[in-house]
């Protein structure tokens, strides 16, 4: 609101510089006091514009009136060349005076594009899992019934072919419908592309919007091979107010593609308001990544080195407040298993005015004698993780003293 006032400001006071200096139709007779015949610049424009010096009351110089009676005497026949002398100062500064107009219009508009831009710069949603984030932006007209969904930009993606950069774009889904997709155009070579590219969605009343989730994956195209998903979010639509046509930051979450690979891990919540209490149960794991090659001769090995690989699975879990790491816990160590049982209990003690704010990594690690421990896969439970995790952390909330189960597919 307040820019539109300065714009409008500022227009007011161009077009007033412009009809100030608009370019005469035809040249009517210039009267002056005194007619000097100095070539000066300067002097030519005073008598160009009709300047009377020294005159007036309180001797302040003002401007003439245009096509009057000569009060002493008209301009002569030896008088011309100065008169077109005037003239092409004139011209010079009209000419002047529109260009310096247009300059200021042109940067008014920038300025207001450049605030535009950084108004809509928000607080980045989820959590920062170093894979990029993506802006967009939501729109509804009520009255044809379509939402419009802009994909602006996406900053810090990871690279993934081997020239250390990616080919991104991005696919669209409107969930739980998977058989429509739409898709922007590919960005060569590019870890922060911008796409600026809208897509309608007609004939949608508003309620039944509200029951849909936009699924938004940034992928990196390549020519000779299957395409590498780079990341993924979801937008809920009941979470999002259309009416204020909301420009959005996300943060990308690993891609469902590859967590699956990972394995799953089963945990139970349960919230004590009253004392701050978090009470975690670690139950079991499954499907798990194999990390070790053991237990089978070089032969078998070679058949079929799936078939023995097996890892030596164990949970650590951490209590963050933003980035800094609290309290660690860890599970026992399962030997030489993929589908570990632990139903082992732990507490963390999380103040209830601290609840939203607090989030639990929880890691599942492959224990190694000799080497270096690798981990397998983790989550992040908390209130602003993705979708499946938020809900778990949510359900726990609004369910005090009950413990709530969740299977969860772990992310690299």
């Amino acid at each position: 609101m307040a820019w539109s006032c300065i714009n409008t400001g500022t227009s007011s006071i161009l077009n007033g510089l412009l009809d100030r200096f608009e370019r005469p139709a035809s040249r009517s007779p210039v009267v002056t006091e005194q007619v000097q015949p100095s070539p000066n610049a300067h002097t030519s424009l005073h008598e160009s514009l009709g300047v009377r010096n020294g005159a007036g009351a309180g001797g302040h110089g003002n401007y003439q009136a245009m096509g009057g009676t000569p009060t002493h005497r008209p301009l002569m026949k030896n008088d011309s060349s100065k008169s077109q002398s005037a003239d092409d100062v004139n011209n010079s500064l009209w000419k002047g005076m529109r260009n310096i107009a247009f300059t200021l219009m042109e940067n008014a508009s920038q300025d207001a594009e450049t605030m535009e831009a950084s108004s809509s710069i928000d607080v980045t949603e989820g959590v920062d899992c170093k894979l990029g984030r993506l802006q967009i932006g939501l729109s509804y007209d009520f009255q044809s019934l379509t939402l419009t969904l802009k994909v602006i930009q996406a900053t810090g993606l990871v690279a993934k072919d081997f020239t250390g950069t990616s080919d991104p774009y991005v696919k669209i889904l409107l969930l739980p419908d998977k058989r429509h997709k739409l898709v922007t155009k590919v960005k060569k070579k590019n870890l922060n592309p911008r796409w600026n590219e809208s897509f309608l969605f007609e004939g949608w009343p508003h309620n039944k919007l509200l029951e849909k989730t936009i699924y938004l994956q940034v992928i990196d195209y390549d020519r000779f091979s299957r395409d590498d998903p780079i990341g993924e979010t979801y937008i809920p639509l009941n979470e999002v107010d259309l009416s204020q046509s909301p420009i959005m930051w996300r943060y990308l979450q690993p891609c469902k593609d590859s967590r699956g690979k990972l394995g799953e891990i089963l945990l139970s919540l349960s919230y004590q308001p009253a004392v701050g209490r978090l009470n975690i149960i670690v139950m079991k794991c499954k499907d798990l990544k194999a990390k070790d090659i053991t237990g089978a001769s070089v032969l078998h090995l070679l058949r079929d080195p799936y078939k023995h690989s097996t890892s030596d699975p164990y949970v650590k879990m951490w209590l963050k407040f933003g980035a800094t790491r609290m309290e660690k816990k860890k599970t026992s160590i399962k030997m030489r298993t993929l589908n570990p049982v632990y139903n082992e209990s732990f507490f963390f003690e999380i103040p209830w005015d601290k609840i939203r704010e607090a989030a639990i990594e929880v890691i599942v690690m492959d224990f190694d004698k000799v080497g270096r421990n690798e981990m397998i896969g983790k989550i992040i439970l908390s209130s602003k993780s993705g979708p499946l995790e938020t809900r778990h952390w949510n359900d726990m909330i609004t369910k005090p003293r009950q413990q709530v189960a969740q299977w969860h597919l772990l992310k690299d």
